[in-house]
């Protein structure tokens, strides 16, 4: 079963995977486990690269939010892959899961080898860094796997340094200050007028060196074409309004509604008003100071 899982995910384009007993799992959710019936077995953990080189240049958006809701993909993903499996082995259980899981896929994950742990909550992969989407199928079928010690990063203090809202130090980040609803306090709209993101924050993950790495060696750059279709790195005012239902609800932040958007445009476009009362001033010379 292990050979075919292998062989599965990389006509999948996923090169990132490892085998982890159930056991070896923190369980976060049982009763997910109980709705598809597993409670022993085990875990193939993989990991979803994402970044386009739409992600490369100016944006107002987390590169995860750039392309279209990765949501849909894992579901046409884990459809395919579930299909074949329980074809080819109808003796065994199958169900596979993403984001909202019964385990906690981060160290999960780092147990199976997929990476190390970053200082900034993230799974930081050898060829991707940080960003990946994580997903998972379990089984009932007990494959020959045995977890790996869980590593942390580099420590280097890169991430924690760039944060604007020092991260480890409080229960948000920029990120999080992007999708809260309702008013932000005077303070809370500085740092988005600031920052100027409306959806997200990835200052944490640019600087980290294993990030810089990655795209040094040329392997940041997801090969899965779903992310490269529908790009929209800069998200405005009026492309938000023309967008309709179905458009909307397939970005990744449709699930925080228009609103929070909108008001987190109205301060972008605000920096952008104020950013041109801005007088520039011309390089002087010693010619001009005499």
């Amino acid at each position: 079963m292990k050979k075919r899982i292998r062989a599965l995910l990389a006509e999948n384009k996923l090169d990132c995977f490892g085998f982890l007993p159930l056991d070896n799992c923190k369980i976060m959710r049982p009763y997910l486990l109980e709705r598809v019936n597993i409670s022993r077995g085990s875990v193939v953990l993989f990991a979803i690269p994402y970044y386009t080189h739409a992600c490369d240049g100016k944006r107002n958006l987390s590169t995860y939010a750039v392309s279209d809701d990765y949501h849909l993909y894992f579901k046409t993903l884990s459809d395919r892959l579930l299909s074949v499996l329980r074809a080819e082995f109808p003796q065994n259980r199958f169900a596979a899961f993403a984001d909202h899981s019964p385990i906690d896929e981060r160290t999960a994950a780092a147990a199976a080898g997929l990476g190390v742990l970053g200082k900034n909550g993230l799974l930081i992969t050898e060829k991707y860094s940080s960003y990946v989407f994580l997903g998972e199928i379990l089984t009932d079928a007990a494959l020959a796997c045995k977890p790996l010690p869980i590593r942390s990063c580099l420590d280097c203090g890169a991430c924690k340094r760039v944060c604007p809202l020092n991260i480890g130090e409080c229960q948000e980040c920029l990120s999080s200050l992007t999708q809260r609803k309702g008013p932000l306090s005077s303070d809370e709209e500085q740092i988005l007028l600031k920052y100027g993101s409306v959806w997200g924050c990835d200052l944490c993950q640019e600087v980290c060196p294993h990030t810089k790495k990655a795209k040094q060696n040329g392997t940041l750059y997801t090969p899965i074409s779903f992310f490269s279709k529908n790009s929209l790195p800069v998200l405005t005012r009026s492309i938000l309004l023309a967008m309709d239902d179905e458009a909307f609800a397939a970005r990744a932040y449709s699930w925080r509604g228009k609103e929070v958007i909108l008001r987190n445009l109205a301060l972008a476009e605000k920096k952008h008003e104020i950013s041109k009362t801005i007088p520039k001033h011309k390089n002087l010379t010693k010619k001009d100071n005499s």
